[in-house]
């Protein structure tokens, strides 16, 4: 029977399809996706319709692409390299570091892989004595900070003394108050630190320049020296200014007692006192260091260090590669059925609309304790100790909730370290300082904190005392012994410091592991290796310079680069600072990482 022919169009298409099985539906278009990106600290976000996710680095790492997804394979990026130090005596402020941003870097599977430095603040100057004792009150240049092949600048150090220029940097250091004529130079993406006013204005009250700040020059010393003002960005989703320049320092002068920094973190600079050190992950520069004309006992006062930068990659990804927060603050990922909010700087966990009652998990880093300094030849500093760590749960109830976070600083030399806190019943205590000091002859022991300082090499060898609570171990003791005159490194969180020798300085205590709740491979939360945080800071001596712990402790003085001053521990770690070695007088200790808070709840 011959098949049955008809017009009908509608007819002949159904039987077509039925014949050839073919679906007449349109294929669905596969879902939007973005990179896939290994590092730094993950911060996933809305704006107006479009999904971002940003790679937060507050330490040394790499950015690596596995897979491009279907949108477009490039990156926006932030690269802030570290604020130079404030000068010392009428000083003028560190400058800011570079502050480089673009849009539209291609990224690829191939090589993959891009280098990420982020460059720590330089020291301030430590000068002290005798007005005539100029030489070492220089603030010290910020180092570099490195995203692939970009390179920003570090910020230039502030002048010092008589007659001394700021350095040229990302941006520049003021010049010191007296006689200087201008504040040092600046590169294409900074500018100039602020010239002094050049005459007393009042007895001896010399003013040094401000520093200059990523979004403008700093101001002269007439003014006074305030820092530059820095520069706003919204690429980690909240709206943060970085970068300004430190202010200028001055005399025993009633007028201006202290000096602003630049908005975005600089330092505040010192009227016949100490400047301030720029503000962790900024870039931004030290306060320039005063001067003190007391009879009998002039004295030059001391620059703050800058603070270290910080480096952002943001792309763009699809809503599927999201989850949905129920409460706001910090840097939000997922992970595991969990939404973790990272803080690496303080802020408040406040409760949104859709969050109902729960129990969290916390982690609460404090600041680490700052290195000991070396004020004479032969004695040498402890580490510092690591910040006080705390974890575990607590309940939180219906909306409305808010609760207030405070991310613990790193002491600078021979400072013990600032608390960090989830709300007031939940607080880690700052690591101690190291043994040791550069502003005065005496031989300081070691600090208490969460972890405490190791001892200095000589009548300070003492370590600070065993922690009176669970947050950290005991640093080590230093030894007054040759040919090295160890001094002990800094507890760690999860292991004591090390006790000096004569063959050389202890090293500094392990940190500990975070819970496997935050341990998104995706992201580098603490330091190197593994996710630890709250290592100790490792003990100088005159050769076998004492390393630091895991977990963000930081290495005492070595010839190169620091010339003996010790390094500084990892931000957002709260490792302990190193300490400086005794065989070059006027060196500071490093400072102590800042800490960390993270929160996790169940998404």
């Amino acid at each position: 029977m011959a098949p049955i022919k008809t017009n009908n169009p509608y007819a002949s298409y159904f039987d077509f399809f039925s014949k050839t099985g073919k679906d007449a539906v349109t294929p669905a278009s596969p879902p939007v996706s973005g990179l896939t990106a290994t590092g730094g600290i993950i911060s996933d976000y809305e704006d107006s319709g479009t999904y971002y996710r940003a790679h937060v680095f507050t330490s040394s790492g790499a950015f690596a692409v596995t897979a491009l997804g279907n949108i477009a394979s490039t990156v926006e990026y932030l690269v802030v390299a570290g604020g130079g130090g404030g000068g010392s005596r009428f000083a003028g402020g560190g400058g800011a570091g570079g502050y480089r941003t673009a849009t539209g870097f291609t990224v690829s599977t191939s090589p993959g892989s891009y280098p990420v430095q982020v460059g720590g603040g330089g020291a301030g100057g430590v000068i002290s004595g005798s007005s005539g004792a100029d030489g070492a009150g220089q603030g010290i240049n910020g180092a570099n900070s490195v995203f692939g092949p970009i390179t920003s600048t570090g910020g230039g150090g502030g002048g010092y003394g008589d007659s001394n220029n700021g350095s040229p940097g990302g941006s520049g250091g003021g010049a010191a108050g007296r006689f200087a004529a201008s504040g040092g130079s600046s590169t294409s993406y900074g500018n100039n630190g602020g010239a002094s006013n050049g005459t007393p204005l009042g007895g001896d009250n010399y003013r040094g320049g401000g520093g200059g700040g990523s979004g403008a020059v700093g101001n002269g010393g007439s003014t006074p020296g305030i820092g530059g003002a820095g520069t706003t960005s919204s690429i980690t989703g909240s709206s943060v200014t970085r970068a300004g320049g430190g202010g200028g320092g001055g005399g025993n002068g009633t007028s201006y007692p202290s000096v602003a920094g630049g908005s975005g973190g600089g330092g505040t600079g010192g009227f016949g006192i100490d400047g301030t050190s720029g503000e962790s992950t900024t870039g931004s520069g030290g306060g320039g260091g005063g001067y003190t004309d007391a009879p009998g006992s002039a004295t030059n006062r001391l620059g703050g260090s800058g603070g270290s930068g910080i480096e952002v990659v943001r792309y763009q990804i699809g809503a599927s590669q999201t989850g949905s927060a129920k409460a706001t603050g910090g840097s939000i990922s997922y992970y595991g059925s969990k939404t973790i909010h990272a803080f690496t700087g303080s802020g408040t966990f406040a409760t949104t609309a859709n969050w109902s009652a729960a129990t969290v998990e916390y982690v609460v880093v404090a600041g680490g304790g700052g290195g000991g300094g070396s004020r004479v030849n032969h004695f040498n500093g402890g580490g510092g100790g690591a910040g006080g760590y705390k974890t575990g749960t607590t309940p939180i109830g219906a909306h409305p909730v808010s609760t207030t976070i405070q991310v613990g600083g790193g002491g600078i030399s021979a400072v013990a370290g600032t608390p960090s806190y989830f709300g007031s019943p939940i607080t880690s205590t700052g690591g101690g300082e190291g043994g040791g000091n550069f502003d005065v002859e005496t031989y300081e022991a070691g600090g208490a904190g969460g972890s405490s300082g190791g001892g200095t090499s000589h009548g300070g060898s003492n370590a600070g005392p065993a922690p009176g609570n669970p947050q950290g171990t005991q640093g080590g003791t230093g030894t007054p012994s040759a040919p090295a005159y160890g001094a002990g490194g800094g507890g760690g969180a999860g292991g004591a410091g090390n006790a000096g020798t004569g063959p050389g300085g202890g090293d500094g205590g392990i940190g500990v592991q975070i819970p496997s709740t935050f341990r998104n491979p995706t992201s580098t939360i603490g330091g190197p290796p593994n996710f630890y945080v709250a290592g100790g800071g490792g003990g100088a001596a005159g050769s076998n310079a004492g390393s630091g712990g895991t977990g963000g402790g930081a290495d005492a003085g070595i010839p190169t680069p620091n010339n003996y001053s010790g390094d500084s521990a990892e931000s957002g770690t709260g490792g302990g600072g190193g300490g400086a070695a005794g065989l070059n007088t006027g060196r500071r200790g490093g400072s102590g990482g800042s800490g960390l808070v993270l929160i996790a709840y169940p998404t």
